[in-house]
């Protein structure tokens, strides 16, 4: 099954793979890689790290060394909504849109946990591949809107399209009323809004004006 997955997807499964493996041995030698909230300068001194602008990407290929699920979901959706993405698009469209997602969730991400951190909240890093993931979630919704899909929690088969409705309306709920703590919710949205501008200017449709460019399909 791993030959079959083409090339891109199965480069970001190793990528992640090989990442999860060194922070198992390395540990906190790589924390300088997680998404680091941006510090008032008053706070700046006394924190280990601090926002660096390749952060924005490198922490979409980490995960929490204490929860392989997370890692695990991460990857079986890579697989599942990536893999055709790739046949469609071509090997160089899906990575710039993968990682437009990852660098939109991460911005995304950045602008509400230094937020929090200015306003008396904990300072503590983001990481994972779930911003990059609910972007091609997106996608496949968009492309494939009417093919059906299992969830597996809980086991209901449903058509893309409403999947990506109910995803996104759940992320932007849980996000703003804060009840689930630990999770990323604004990633998640700003990897799903990102990849939605990046196809509509790739479809030269609004709010992107000028000549229209070759129609995403």
């Amino acid at each position: 099954m791993f030959t079959n997955i083409p090339p891109v997807t199965k480069g970001l499964l190793i990528a992640n793979g090989v990442v999860f493996v060194l922070q198992l041995l390395l540990g906190p030698a790589l924390d300088a890689l997680m998404l680091w909230p941006w510090l008032p300068p008053e706070l700046a001194p006394y924190a280990p790290h601090r926002f660096m602008p390749w952060q924005l990407l490198t922490h979409g290929f980490m995960h929490s060394p204490t929860n392989i699920a997370h890692l695990l979901f991460n990857m079986l959706a890579l697989v599942m909504f990536g893999a055709q993405l790739e046949y469609v698009w071509g090997q160089r469209r899906f990575l710039t849109y993968f990682l437009v997602c990852v660098a939109g969730a991460g911005l995304c991400q950045l602008l509400v946990v230094s937020w929090s951190v200015a306003n008396g909240g904990g300072l503590y890093p983001t990481v994972g591949a779930s911003g990059g993931v609910f972007g091609l979630l997106l996608a496949y919704g968009l492309l494939f809107p009417h093919q059906r899909v299992m969830l597996l929690i809980p086991p209901v088969p449903m058509k893309a399209r409403t999947l990506v409705i109910v995803y996104g309306l759940i992320e932007l709920v849980l996000g703003v009323t804060g009840t689930q703590s630990g999770v990323a919710h604004f990633a998640h949205l700003g990897g799903m809004l990102f990849g939605w501008l990046l196809i509509r200017y790739w479809r030269g449709q609004p709010p992107f004006g000028g000549p229209r460019l070759r129609r995403v399909v």
